[in-house]
């Protein structure tokens, strides 16, 4: 279920809200809590109803393995674990939750290799991704972990099982710890209404809504525009359509981060950050810091500190930053375009932290040039279908072969809530102004306008914007006769 579409909007979130709200006013909070669950796996299924075993029966091994492995916890006939066999569960938990998001996300893409490699003919599964399957198996990942290590608290199967498919995060994030969502589920004081609350939760809602149907939904269609004939790009085409994608991915992921912490705030749960307006960033470092804020640390606490961080020498920490940021690049998607756009990361990174000093005296204006043209063409390696399709992309670019401006292209931008403009401009003045106040009004969002996190802590229900956000969900819900997936759906 999309969070932009009508069934989504005007049936199935406000008939959750209002079952939850019941259940807490009259004091059934477990049946609160099952309603959550249900509800949320309900949304799960509803684009494939077979995802459903495969969600159910990961949070059943998951959660039995976790009440074995917590340390000093009693199992049948009063025997405590040793620690060998906690470890042993521990790897087994390890070994069930990666060796799942193997077979269904890496497995064909391993055998085409080998048959490329080798000339063999394995067959292929051609096994359909179950949506979400790298974030909620990260996330059981990361509770497995946390158990093994104790300081994980007794939670019953229920509270577990919202953890894991509260719907706000379960399909593209964030990816949360136990301790920063099972309290807040268990707070009583978070089972009462709060109108503020929901009216700040109406705002981020609005905010992600619009950017998602208004911005990234129209720049998407230029960038398939483009990516479906690179060869004929030209100089000027490519460079617009390597900007939209930017813009696309950025107010795609921005948009649904923006709906997921409204949601949240429906519920009175503060899902944590995700995206902190990225690229204002003036390094990859700091990037990074801002772009998937939650994978960013699950890296960093589960793979880059236990490689050994920066403890073990500077040759150590550049390899062991290449690794994480080639494990990112796996993450994303079975291709080598996402393994190749995650090793330009890491080796970004590396000459960040190598010429850290130099790069410090630089002028910030050209620091953010230098990190913003880095991303837009890395960016290209993720959206190419291949390398080679990446790699002609870029010599449209360099190869300065000047063409006119594409007509499917630019008549994406001519929205029909702007076709009476046509009126008192006329049709070609209409098409250029359009894409390029696209593109101007994106690179100023990012960089100038606040983004919705910093608006959340200084909004106020009858301010000026609560009255953009208002009209802006308004408008986008008038639009939304287009809807599509989010981009991270896909991870």
């Amino acid at each position: 279920m999309l969070y932009n579409s009508y069934v989504f909007i005007l049936a199935f979130l406000p008939i959750v809200l209002i079952g939850y709200y019941t259940f807490n006013y009259f004091h059934y909070y477990k049946r609160a809590t099952m309603w959550l669950c249900l509800a949320s796996l309900f949304f799960y299924g509803f684009f494939n109803w077979s995802y459903l075993p495969i969600i159910l029966l990961s949070i059943a091994i998951n959660f039995t393995l976790s009440r074995l492995i917590c340390p000093k916890k009693r199992v049948g006939g009063g025997i405590i674990l040793s620690d060998f066999v906690r470890k042993v569960l521990m790897i087994i938990g390890l070994v069930c939750n990666f060796g799942a998001l193997f077979y269904f996300k890496y497995y064909d893409f391993l055998v085409s290799n080998i048959n490329s490699l080798f000339g063999t003919d394995f067959v292929f599964l051609n096994l359909l991704l179950p949506l979400g399957i790298s974030f909620f198996t990260f996330q059981q990942v990361s509770y497995i972990l946390d158990c093994y290590h104790g300081g994980v608290p007794f939670y019953s199967l229920s509270e577990y099982a919202l953890f894991v498919t509260f719907f706000p995060q379960l399909i593209a994030g964030p990816i949360v710890l136990h301790n920063e969502m099972i309290p807040q589920f268990m707070d009583l004081q978070n089972r009462k209404f709060q109108a503020d609350n929901f009216a700040k939760g109406l705002m981020a809602f609005g905010f992600g809504l619009a950017k998602k149907v208004l911005l990234a939904d129209t720049f998407a269609k230029a960038v398939d525009v483009g990516f479906s004939d690179v060869e004929a790009l030209g100089t000027v085409n490519a460079l617009i359509v390597m900007l939209c994608y930017t813009f696309q991915i950025y107010f795609d992921f921005s948009g649904y981060c923006d709906m997921a912490t409204g949601i949240g705030k429906f519920f009175n749960i503060d899902i944590p950050m995700n995206f902190n307006s990225p690229y204002r960033a003036k390094t990859i470092t700091e990037f990074w810091g801002c772009w998937h804020m939650t994978l960013t640390r699950f890296f960093t606490t589960y793979v880059y500190i236990p490689l050994g961080g920066n403890r073990k020498g500077k040759l150590r920490t550049y390899f062991n930053v290449m690794i994480v940021f080639f494990v990112s690049g796996i993450w994303h998607g079975a291709n080598w375009t996402f393994i190749l756009w995650g090793i330009m990361h890491g080796a970004a990174s590396v000459v960040t932290r190598i010429f850290k000093k130099q790069i410090a005296e630089w002028h910030p204006a050209f620091s953010w040039l230098c990190t913003f043209s880095f991303v837009n063409v890395a960016w290209i390696f993720f959206r190419a279908d291949s390398i080679s399709q990446a790699v002609t992309f870029l010599r449209q670019i360099y190869n300065l072969n000047i063409v006119p401006i594409m007509d499917g292209i630019t008549d994406v931008f001519v929205l029909p809530e702007f076709r009476w403009l046509l009126e008192i401009i006329g049709k070609g003045g209409y098409d250029y102004l359009l894409w390029v106040g696209f593109i101007i009004f994106g690179l100023f969002a990012c960089l100038q306008m606040k983004n919705t996190n910093e608006r959340l802590d200084t909004f106020r229900a009858a301010g000026i914007t609560a009255f953009v956000s208002g009209l802006l969900t308004a408008w986008a819900i008038i639009s939304l006769s287009g809807v599509s997936v989010f981009l991270y759906w896909n991870f």
